[in-house]
């Protein structure tokens, strides 16, 4: 059986509660406090609309609307963890090559190579057991 997908919007009410609509289901809508709840909730209404086992099914695709000031925000916040995780990916295989070099190469201690390197003496050791 296909999957279905839905549009799931969320908008802020003044009184702070979530309302969450399915667009593409007319008069599908809920309310939560929080977006998990929302998210929770939209799919217990989808099921009055379609079938059970389809709304349990379905995969329900976000989309949260913020002003504009805000949305900026969250994007930049987004964009910084992308740069983060690159920049931790490129230091994790650094970190492991070093382990390898002061280990392997200099048959350094992994409690001297963790001191060198900033990382715990077993972390090293995890590194030097991933190279075998």
């Amino acid at each position: 059986m296909k999957t279905r997908s839905y549009t799931v919007r969320f908008e802020k009410d003044p009184s702070g509660w979530w309302i969450v609509t399915v667009p593409e289901v007319q008069g599908c809508l809920t309310q939560g406090r929080s977006l998990a709840e929302g998210r929770r909730r939209i799919r217990e209404a989808l099921a009055l609309f379609i079938d059970e086992a389809a709304a349990a099914r379905a995969e329900l695709v976000d989309d949260i609307r913020l002003p504009a000031r805000t949305s900026a925000v969250v994007r930049k916040v987004a964009s910084s963890r992308a740069q983060l995780d690159q920049v931790q990916a490129k230091a994790m295989k650094a970190t492991a090559s070093a382990a390898s070099v002061l280990t392997r190469k200099l048959g350094m201690s992994v409690r001297d190579a963790a001191e060198l390197l900033g990382v715990s003496h077993q972390r090293i050791q995890q590194l030097a057991g991933a190279r075998r």
